[in-house]
């Protein structure tokens, strides 16, 4: 699956929401029609698990706007500020059979590179790729150490000189103490 974004807070009374948005094709995944697989965050706060609404397993794009900076969404089925509520942290994804590799050979799905291999360019083996960060200066590789710890390696051609998708592979070139932080 393909995280493509969380659900925020309601906004209005009509059952919109905002969406914190983790895909760069955001009109493309969030067009009208689409369905989104979830994957639901923590149960509403004070709400009894019997009464709890139910995520359901796919929700259907009925709107999507741009409001002020931010993705606004309208859900088949959710008719109401309370619905809204119940869904605030709300994983969306895609399933990434349906994503088209990148043109750029230089681009990546987190999905192509959740469990690769990291090795030096020597071959030392440094752990595997657990999951993608993105942070404002640029992308983290999250890194499982064999000893169980994780480190994070900026993803930058200066410290990942190459990603060997066929070979199961991240090559990273760290600077001396980067993994010790």
């Amino acid at each position: 699956m393909l995280i493509v974004g969380r659900i925020g807070k309601p906004h209005g009374i009509r059952g919109e929401v905002t969406v914190e948005v983790r895909t760069d094709e955001p009109e493309a995944r969030f067009a009208p029609g689409s369905v989104l697989v979830t994957e639901p965050g923590a149960a509403p706060v004070g709400a009894a698990s019997e009464d709890a609404y139910q995520v359901p397993e796919r929700l259907t794009v009925e709107v999507a706007r741009w409001h002020q900076g931010r993705m606004l969404v309208a859900f088949d089925g959710v008719v109401d500020r309370n619905v809204a509520e119940a869904l605030r942290g709300t994983l969306l994804a895609v399933d990434s059979a349906d994503v088209a590799p990148p043109e750029d050979p230089e681009e990546f799905h987190d999905h192509q590179l959740v469990g690769l291999a990291v090795v030096t360019p020597a071959g030392e083996r440094l752990g595997e790729v657990a999951r993608i960060d993105h942070a404002p200066a640029s992308d983290l590789l999250v890194l499982r150490r064999p000893e169980g710890r994780t480190a994070l390696i900026p993803f930058v051609r200066a410290i990942v000189p190459e990603v060997d998708l066929a070979g199961g592979r991240v090559v990273v070139d760290p600077p001396a103490g980067l993994l010790d932080l």
